[in-house]
């Protein structure tokens, strides 16, 4: 009995033995693979560093590249569109316009009466139409004779049919959020769809006379204007504003150039000597973006390259979730999650702002998103702040690009103080200097947002930065298009 209770005893104290080498075993894992994870991060966090120094080299790259679009077409990563918009509202248009916002698969359209005073809206009717996937991809005439009809039938229950009498002619704002060649205030060239549209007889043709040519079959007696509407309602508001810049689903820019620094267009006159300038900033690229092998791989995945990868709402959430992905395939951080990780655009960018601005002790949100709609459960807490952290860098980095394109525009425009008096300085102090900016990642994106102003002034610096506001303004696209279609009405 001795002998074998002390062979039993042996035979436990190895059991111990074996099991506690096991467990260490697996703690020397599962340490290894969590540094493996939090490497990543870094690694990550390293590879998108925006220090001011670099934001200023990407502001000097950016000016160089404006300047470059305006010599000579083709000359530049940036369009650099005309707009032959040179006359912006100043709050004294008055009377009752129209406005219609063609930009995806819905449609508004608008009756808005301003007051002539005091930059003062009196009414806003708004009516929304969804486009079926047959009208995006059929003809232009079918698109088209739909949106008139549409239009029609908005201006004779708002208006008692003041469209019908022969001798009255109503100004209609044309918001078209596609890449158009610009030939006049009220003509351009459709020069391709995005958003899901193929309708291949509209390319190349002038958009604004299709649809002219629509409400005349209809009997709507209405001119048409193109608008960049964003500048010309913030405009309307505060006559200060140089800019305009969108930060949503897309990204762009608008500003107002000098007509003698159009070079690529000798000779262009104007009444006010400016001419509103359309971007098309989503194309800029510089050696001096951080980018890293996700940049990389989702930029040769994607219609969209460059910029527009790393500023606009469509890409954020994309490039978290090609981080985590990896950090799910090289450690044990999100148990079983690699194939949910793995389905593209599985994380939205209002799923991943939800996330970071998660500011409940134990992340609650950020676990509730992980399984409603990840399908990810028993994450640890250490392990969703290291994901908050993937948030807050990804964001960060888009923010303050973002306010390098913003501060690169002020420079070509000189208004970043970095030319002394020649800087739009009066009386030896910079003068007051507003950009509107528009779109879901900067309105409704509060660490965005944040990140971004904070970057704008630490680049301007402590002498300039104080008078420059960037102003949210919302519904340029349909407000703004009705307030230009006044600023350019016959009828003043």
């Amino acid at each position: 009995m001795g002998g074998a209770g002390l062979g039993l005893a042996a035979a436990c104290a190895v059991a111990t033995c074996a099991i506690a080498a096991v467990m260490v075993a697996h703690r020397v894992r599962s340490r290894r693979r969590w540094g493996r994870a939090v490497a990543l991060v870094r690694e990550f966090e390293e590879a998108c560093a925006t220090s001011v120094g670099r934001l200023r080299q990407v502001v000097d790259a950016m000016a160089v590249e404006m300047h470059a679009g305006l010599a000579s077409e083709g000359g530049s990563k940036l369009r650099m569109l005309l707009t032959f918009i040179d006359n912006l509202p100043d709050g004294s248009e008055e009377g009752t316009y129209y406005a219609l916002d063609l930009g995806g698969t819905n449609f508004r359209v608008l009756q808005i009466q301003f007051s002539g005073k005091g930059s003062m809206i009196l009414t806003h009717r708004v009516q929304r139409q969804p486009i079926s996937q047959e009208l995006m991809t059929g003809t232009r005439e079918e698109l088209f004779n739909f949106i008139a009809s549409t239009l029609k039938q908005f201006v004779q229950r708002e208006d008692d049919g003041i469209d019908q009498i022969p001798d009255v002619r109503k100004d209609l704002g044309f918001t078209f959020s596609f890449p158009v060649r610009q030939l006049s205030v009220s003509s351009g060239l459709l020069i391709k769809w995005t958003k899901g549209f193929s309708i291949k007889d509209a390319v190349g043709k002038d958009v604004a006379q299709c649809l002219t040519e629509a409400m005349l079959k209809t009997g709507l007696n209405m001119r048409v204007n193109d608008t960049v509407g964003t500048l010309a309602l913030a405009h309307y508001y505060d006559v200060d504003t140089v800019a305009a810049v969108i930060i949503g689903t897309g990204t762009n820019a608008c500003y107002l150039e000098r007509t003698d620094a159009i070079i690529k267009y000798q000779g262009l006159l104007t009444n006010s000597g400016d001419m509103v300038v359309n971007m098309e900033w989503g194309n800029f690229w510089s050696s001096h973006l951080p980018r890293t092998p996700y940049d990389i791989s989702l930029d040769d995945e994607s219609p969209n390259r460059n910029e527009q990868a790393r500023l606009s709402r469509m890409y954020l959430g994309e490039i978290v979730r090609r981080v985590l992905q990896r950090m799910a395939e090289e450690s044990d951080i999100f148990p079983d999650a690699v194939q949910n990780l793995s389905v593209p655009f599985v994380i939205r960018t209002p799923l991943m702002a939800a996330m970071h601005e998660d500011d409940s002790p134990d992340l609650r949100e950020v676990g509730k998103i992980l399984e409603d709609h990840l399908k990810i459960s028993g994450v640890s807490l250490k392990a969703r702040r290291l994901l908050v952290r993937v948030c807050d860098i990804v964001t960060r980095r888009a923010a303050r690009l973002a306010a390098a394109g913003i501060v690169g525009i002020l420079k070509k425009i000189g208004r970043d103080g970095s030319a002394g008096v020649a800087s739009g300085r009066t009386k030896g102090k910079p003068r007051r200097t507003v950009v509107a900016v528009e779109g879901g990642l900067y309105v409704g994106y509060s660490m965005f947002r944040e990140y971004l102003n904070e970057a704008v002034a630490e680049i301007l610096g402590e002498e300039v930065a104080p008078y420059v506001s960037l102003r949210v303004c919302e519904d340029g696209s349909g407000t703004g298009a009705a307030v230009l279609a006044a600023a350019y009405s016959s009828n003043r």
